[in-house]
């Protein structure tokens, strides 16, 4: 099957939190490729590229987040920028 992109902003207490960190390592744990960032309304967006299946465990757990968030919300957005990257990184 065929690598698709996707974006992500995942809404709540989602900031402070190591969220960016636990991200990272589940994305690179599934084989993913792509970015988690702060933004500045107090969100994190997650954009990625991968298999499908591998995308929507990271989906699945980004709606429960690492013990100390709370997550209000996952919003997906149309997003290609992913598909140029060759790993899972951290911004900021």
């Amino acid at each position: 099957m065929s690598d698709i992109s996707a974006g992500y902003r995942v809404s709540g207490r989602v900031q402070g939190v190591g969220f960016r960190w636990w991200t990272f390592k589940l994305a690179d744990r599934l084989g993913l490729r792509g970015t988690v960032a702060n933004r500045g309304d107090g969100s994190v967006e997650v954009q990625v590229c991968g298999a499908p299946d591998a995308i929507a465990m990271l989906v699945e757990e980004l709606g429960k987040g690492p013990w100390a968030a709370r997550v209000d919300g996952v919003e997906r957005f149309d997003s290609a920028e992913a598909s140029a990257a060759t790993a899972f990184t951290v911004i900021g």
